[in-house]
C-alpha cells in the first residue's frame, strides 16, 4: 500500500470525521470509529493530528471556514448598509436551512468543548474568528456606502451572533420556517437600527 502523508490525509481524516458525527454526533467520534470510517488504522489519525482534542479543533475550523466562504461569496459590492446586512444574513440563514446537519454539529462541539479543558482555546478561537469575520462584514459594509456606524462593528457583530445563535437552536429544536423568517427580519431590523 503506498504511504500518505500527514498532509495529505489531514483534510480527508477531518471529512470522514465530519461524515461520522453529522450522522452519529460528537459522541460517536472516537478515534478508532474516525480511522475506521476512512478505512485506516487509528494510528494514522493520532499520527496526523496527535490527539482525538487536536481533530475536533480541526473539524470545527473546516466546518466554520466553509460557512465563512458560503456568506463572503454573497457579499454585495453596490447595495445600501441595509441591503448589505439583509443580503449577509439571510446567506447566513440559507446554510441553516440548507445545512442543518453542519450547524448542529458545531452545537455539540460547541457544547462539548466547553467541558473540555483543552479544547477551550479551540472553543474561544472559534467565536473569536466568528466574530472578526462579522465585524469585519459589518465594516466593510459601513465602509463602502459611507454609513457611519453608531456601535463598535465588534459590538454589532456580538448582537447579530447572539441573535443568530438562538435562532439557530430554535430551528434544530423546533422548526417553524415562517416565524423563523420573521425572527431574522426582526434580528436584522435591530441589527441595523443599533448599527
Amino acid at each position: 500500500m503506498a504511504h500518505v502523508s500527514a498532509a495529505e490525509r489531514r483534510p480527508q481524516l477531518i471529512k470522514a470525521a465530519i461524515d461520522l458525527m453529522t450522522r452519529e454526533g460528537v459522541a460517536a467520534g472516537s478515534t478508532r470509529a474516525i480511522a475506521a470510517e476512512l478505512g485506516v488504522a487509528q494510528a494514522t489519525v493520532h499520527y496526523t493530528f496527535g490527539t482525538k482534542e487536536d481533530l475536533y479543533r480541526a473539524v470545527m475550523e473546516q466546518l466554520t471556514e466553509d460557512l465563512v466562504a458560503q456568506v463572503e461569496q454573497t457579499a454585495p459590492t453596490d447595495a445600501s448598509f441595509e441591503e448589505t446586512i439583509v443580503t449577509l444574513a439571510e446567506a447566513l440563514w440559507d446554510t441553516v436551512l440548507q445545512q442543518p446537519a453542519s450547524h448542529q454539529l458545531l452545537t455539540e462541539l460547541t457544547m462539548f468543548a466547553l467541558r473540555t479543558p483543552r479544547l477551550r482555546e479551540a472553543l474561544h478561537s472559534h467565536y473569536s474568528g466568528i466574530s472578526a469575520v462579522t465585524a469585519k462584514l459589518i465594516s466593510d459594509a459601513a465602509e463602502r456606502t459611507g454609513h457611519q456606524l453608531a456601535q463598535p462593528a465588534e459590538t454589532i457583530a456580538r448582537f447579530f451572533l447572539a441573535g443568530f445563535d438562538g435562532l439557530t437552536m430554535q430551528h434544530l429544536s423546533l422548526p417553524d420556517e415562517e416565524a423563523e423568517r420573521v425572527c431574522l427580519q426582526a434580528l436584522v431590523s435591530a441589527v441595523v437600527a443599533m448599527a
